[in-house]
């Protein structure tokens, strides 16, 4: 049995970008998905449903998908970056200028497009069954304007926290030899090219060091001569 499940394991070979914090950090981002469609949840229980209804789903998907579908088309966001700080373009390193190149295939542009799909069906669900979370609605029944834009926020940043984590998706399947023939994206162009957020900064966090820190060359002697003089004082 333990070989059967070693055999099975054998056939995900490990991709050597893989080892990118930044690919899983930004794939976690979908677990926040729920929570925003929550959010959207409790705007629209705000009250009830203005008639035509459909101006209040048109103005929810406009508002929700419009921004990060032109965001991912044209300029997909770099996910070297966390909240209000990015790694500036002349510290990545190739592999990871290799990965961008990957944000900028035409597969990536065709999942921007499709993704909301998604989410708009789960929107018109959340509409139809609002009713439900009345309740707990944070504003008065009259504020419905106000629930209605706390709903277009809610599917806003839902919409954004499913596109980017999809794109990393695609990028985590790509095969190890695809990989090794993707060329690094110009540096030159990375600013141009890429939504990053925030302000540029040469590494993030101690433990997301671009540049992995290296033992000192000198190191070695030091030890050779502790030993030696200790061996001299016996």
């Amino acid at each position: 049995m333990q070989s059967k499940i070693e055999n099975r394991n054998s056939k995900i070979p490990m991709r050597s970008f893989w080892s990118e914090p930044f690919l899983w950090i930004h794939f976690a981002g979908l677990a926040a998905v729920p929570i925003l469609l929550g959010l959207c949840l409790l705007g629209l229980a705000v009250g009830e449903p203005r008639e035509p209804v459909w101006q209040e789903l048109l103005l929810i998907a406009v508002v929700g998908i419009a921004p990060v579908l032109w965001m991912q088309f044209f300029r997909p966001f770099n996910i070297f970056s966390i909240l209000i700080v990015a790694i500036k373009p002349e510290q990545l390193t190739t592999e990871q200028r290799k990965i961008l190149s990957l944000f900028k295939t035409p597969l990536e542009q065709l999942l921007a497009v499709l993704a909301p799909f998604f989410l708009v069906a789960i929107l018109r669900q959340i509409y139809l069954g609002a009713s439900i979370a009345a309740p707990v609605a944070p504003f008065p029944p009259e504020w419905r304007l106000a629930g209605v834009l706390l709903a277009a926020v809610g599917f806003l940043f839902s919409n954004l926290f499913l596109q980017v984590p999809v794109s990393v998706l695609r990028v985590l399947i790509t095969s190890e030899s695809a990989f090794a023939a993707t060329e690094p994206y110009p540096l030159e162009k990375i600013d141009r090219d890429f939504t990053t957020p925030g302000w540029q900064v040469n590494q993030i966090l101690p433990l997301i060091s671009v540049q992995p820190k290296q033992s000192s060359p000198a190191s070695e002697p030091i030890i050779e001569d502790t030993a030696s003089n200790s061996s001299n004082k016996i």
